[in-house]
């Protein structure tokens, strides 16, 4: 009985959070063009085999990879009221992601990326619109109090909400939320001011190429060994061969699985949020690694960022395998 009362008083003594997880990120959806995608100038049209408006952003996209292993997602952020706009908001709310708190700013374009896809690579071609409009003061501390997690990515485009980043970071924790950052590419190849950022980062979640460019070592393994001293965690995402995370002085791997590939795009994206799923559960860092595996993998047998992305019970297939 004193225990039933006990677990009673706790309920209101701590407040029961919305959501689990917030995302503070760039709105854009993909034009992804696959096939023979390498374009040449003199005003010669070139056919590709197939053309999709997808979600786009890696932002967004986590954000629908976690609400589709069953996580409570919020999103804030900034888009035109024009198609683009209209049409990313319309599909994340058909992904269960709460839009509520996206600015919309009519009159103002939408950021739109274009992909030129050729299976296992692509380029990438952005006009930014108000991709980098995001700004530390537009994200109420009301709405920081209801999640349980905050997670930023597009780093190097979010040029408005950068020099505030870790300020917003500290600001999280001190309402009790645990934070994550996904740089993505640094379009200027510079990666320099992440000291102050990453010690106010739980999670750090680059890939191979974007660790070893800011720590500026050859060795992916001393990159997340530097990497995890400077925020508690880091997780680099290896492609098909897998990922590491390393906490402490512990380093760990995990394979991919096997699967047939229509595209990449987003793949690191639903690798975090399988990474973020398996933290917030309190899973051992190995099992949350190969569940980020597996999320990432499998998110690259359908076109575009979300659509192949699984559920967790599909997922959990191949935890254990």
């Amino acid at each position: 009985m004193l225990t039933c009362f006990l677990v009673y008083l706790f309920t209101l003594l701590v407040p029961v959070k919305t959501y689990d997880i917030l995302i503070a990120g760039e709105i854009n959806p993909d034009l992804i063009l696959s096939g023979n995608v390498v374009p040449e100038f003199g005003q010669v049209e070139t056919l590709v085999e197939n053309a999709t408006l997808a979600i786009g952003s890696s932002s967004a996209i986590f954000a629908c990879g976690t609400a589709r292993l069953g996580l409570r997602v919020a999103f804030i952020g900034v888009c035109g009221g024009d198609v683009f706009g209209r049409f990313m908001l319309d599909e994340m709310q058909k992904r269960n992601v709460d839009v509520s708190n996206v600015i919309v700013r009519a009159g103002e374009q939408t950021g739109l990326s274009v992909i030129l896809n050729q299976g296992v690579d692509r380029a990438i071609l952005t006009h930014p619109g108000l991709i980098p409009a995001l700004q530390e003061s537009d994200i109420p501390e009301a709405l920081l109090r209801d999640a349980r997690h905050l997670h930023v990515a597009s780093y190097f485009l979010q040029n408005k909400l950068q020099p505030d980043l870790p300020n917003l970071f500290r600001r999280a924790h001190s309402l009790g939320l645990t934070t994550s950052l996904d740089t993505n590419y640094d379009p200027s190849e510079q990666w320099v001011g992440f000291d102050e950022l990453l010690s106010a980062t739980d999670i750090f979640l680059p890939n191979k190429t974007e660790a070893i460019s800011i720590t500026k070592v050859n060795h992916v393994e001393s990159a997340a060994t530097q990497l995890a001293n400077k925020s508690k965690l880091s997780a680099i995402k290896l492609g098909s061969d897998g990922a590491l995370a390393c906490k402490e002085d512990l380093i760990i791997h995990s394979d991919s699985v096997s699967v047939n590939v229509a595209d990449t795009v987003g793949a690191g994206d639903s690798f975090d949020a399988g990474f973020i799923y398996g933290y917030l559960n309190n899973w051992e860092l190995q099992r949350s690694l190969r569940l980020a595996c597996i999320c990432g993998a499998l998110s690259t047998q359908r076109a575009g960022g979300t659509d192949g992305q699984p559920t967790l019970a599909e997922a959990m297939m191949y935890v254990s395998g």
